[in-house]
């Protein structure tokens, strides 16, 4: 079982436009309403893969209730925790040539009573977890040592856990040495303070990550493909793309891909890279399920390619 923590959910509403012109009334072609945050799309893409999950999360209001509603639709466990502001909802805006355009709510504020019966539902639904993902933004009330809590309370449980997060939360968590970490380029480049610009520069990157206290780095370079850090080694991997309809939580289905194979070594790498690819084929933050996998376009080298030029440079 994959137990996911997502401290600042949301329903997520994805119009698919032609195109985005500032001031001019837009007809989108589609559009989808799912329950959003990084957690949620790790637990969701967990369970389009047939596996069992829970997801933890503050709800609150008419969204939160909804949120609930939704996930239990699709199959996922859901352990809520009450909280008395109303969960937030985001505006997705995705073009037909893949540029995507993101509005996201703050969210509620949470109170220390609420911090702490977030903190002890962790605690209780994770007696039977594989793994541990906590996964997103912090919402206003949580110290930026949040993370760093919860890493240290589930390691004091015996459990494994997978962070996906940025900025101080992100370094704050990194002293109490968590399993695996989850940036993607632009989160690798700030955490080290300095620009990516070949994937030589995000492998020294990785490095240093875990010399700070990750136990396993898996940093997704976007259209570049995929590094994983590890006491094992290094390899790099990246995928056939016939077409991007939507990166919505690619990223959340790459996690889930790698912690459903193990969460180490090339072929848990192999996993993540294949989930991505999939997911960004798919509309809206639809998660892939196995039959949208296709592992044959996938490509896993020990031989990274330092010197290659990222196509999109962190800064």
């Amino acid at each position: 079982m994959i137990l996911t923590v997502t401290p600042n959910p949301s329903l997520d509403r994805t119009y698919e436009v032609p195109s985005l012109d500032r001031g001019e009334v837009i007809r989108a072609t589609g559009e989808r309403m799912d329950p959003g945050g990084k957690g949620v799309n790790v637990s969701r893409a967990v369970a389009a893969a047939g596996r069992r999950t829970i997801a933890v999360l503050p709800l609150g209001g008419a969204p939160g209730a909804l949120v609930a509603e939704l996930l239990d639709a699709q199959g996922i466990e859901v352990a809520p925790v009450p909280v008395a502001g109303a969960t937030r909802s985001n505006i997705a805006l995705a073009e037909s040539d893949g540029v995507l355009t993101k509005i996201n709510a703050p969210g509620p504020e949470l109170s220390p009573d609420e911090q702490e019966l977030l903190l002890e539902t962790v605690r209780e639904q994770s007696r039977d977890a594989d793994w541990i993902a906590c996964c997103g933004s912090l919402p206003r009330g949580l110290a930026p040592s949040w993370y760093a809590e919860v890493v240290a309370r589930a390691h004091a449980g015996g459990a494994r856990i997978a962070l996906d997060t940025s900025g101080r939360a992100l370094l704050e968590a990194l002293r109490e040495r968590p399993d695996v970490v989850k940036p993607n380029a632009e989160e690798l480049a700030e955490a080290v303070g300095r620009p990516l610009a070949t994937v030589g520069d995000a492998v020294k990157a990785a490095e240093e990550l875990r010399e700070m206290g990750a136990r396993t780095v898996l940093a997704s370079l976007g259209a570049d493909g995929q590094l994983l850090v590890e006491d094992a080694g290094t390899w790099f991997a990246s995928a056939r793309v016939d077409v991007v309809r939507s990166n919505v939580g690619a990223g959340d289905s790459s996690l889930a891909g790698f912690l459903i194979a193990g969460g180490r070594g090339p072929a848990a790498l192999a996993s993540a890279v294949a989930h991505g690819a999939a997911a960004v084929q798919l509309p809206g933050s639809v998660m892939p399920t196995p039959g949208d996998l296709d592992p044959a376009a996938v490509t896993v080298t020990a031989q990274v390619p330092v010197d290659r030029e990222l196509k999109e440079p962190a800064s």
